[in-house]
């Protein structure tokens, strides 16, 4: 019984797991449709106040000009002959099936319209997550060459930042992030994404180096691992 009990629990992890990968590749499929026909989406505007969670699409919005202006609306989804519309169908059904987890990861990528009463924004995930970590990490550590991130720690946490080093023939050091807090939330997301997409997995995550030690003294895993960052261009 107690190896059968095991063997029920590793199974249902595994399940959720591909179940929130399944999710989240179903929203970059969507992302890819959708930047194809309109290239400056980042938001899809839904509405899922009803009775029975249905998602209704309000439309596509462009990036947040600056930390007061408004996000720009690129399609409200009655636009006669706009490119979307060949797809409005497939944006709901999409967005619709990978919110209907309750873990489903793209819960996470959804915020609250402050401009727009009854109003979500789905932010679409980036072409390139690792170029976008890049990005976030060295607007607090220019000199970032690789992370030590922690798939245990909210699906995906930073634990540590390794700079370049000028001597290559000396290990280089891992300092502790010092990120802002809207920083932190943003890698953890795309972080715990890189880990839950086993093809990202593949490509972007490696051993740790030989005698680092978890900041917060956690024991050694395999859910630890070394992330170098691409240029950033």
């Amino acid at each position: 019984m107690a190896i059968l009990a095991q063997q029920r629990e590793e199974l249902a992890l595994a399940l959720r797991r591909a179940e929130q990968a399944h999710c989240l590749g179903i929203i970059d499929h969507l992302a890819a449709k959708i930047r194809a026909r309109c290239p400056e989406a980042v938001y899809v505007a839904i509405d899922r106040s009803g009775e029975h969670r249905a998602v209704t699409v309000h439309g596509v919005l462009g990036e947040q000009p600056s930390p007061l202006g408004a996000c720009p609306w690129l399609w409200d989804g009655t636009e006669t002959g706009h490119p979307l519309n060949e797809i409005d169908s497939d944006i709901t059904l999409d967005i619709e099936y990978a919110l209907l987890p309750p873990t489903s990861p793209v819960r996470a990528l959804v915020q609250h319209n402050m401009s727009m009463d009854d109003c979500w924004l789905l932010e679409l995930p980036p072409a390139d997550r690792a170029a976008c970590v890049a990005e976030l990490i060295r607007g607090h550590h220019p000199a970032a060459t690789a992370v030590i991130v922690d798939g245990r720690a909210g699906g995906g946490r930073v634990v540590g930042v390794i700079e370049e080093q000028r001597d290559g023939k000396v290990p280089a050091p891992v300092a502790r992030p010092r990120l802002s807090s809207a920083c932190d939330d943003a890698l953890t997301r795309l972080v715990a994404q890189v880990f839950l997409l086993p093809p990202l997995a593949d490509r972007h995550l490696m051993p740790v180096p030989r005698g680092f030690a978890h900041p917060h003294g956690s024991s050694a895993s395999d859910q630890v691992r070394l992330m170098p960052l691409p240029p950033t261009a």
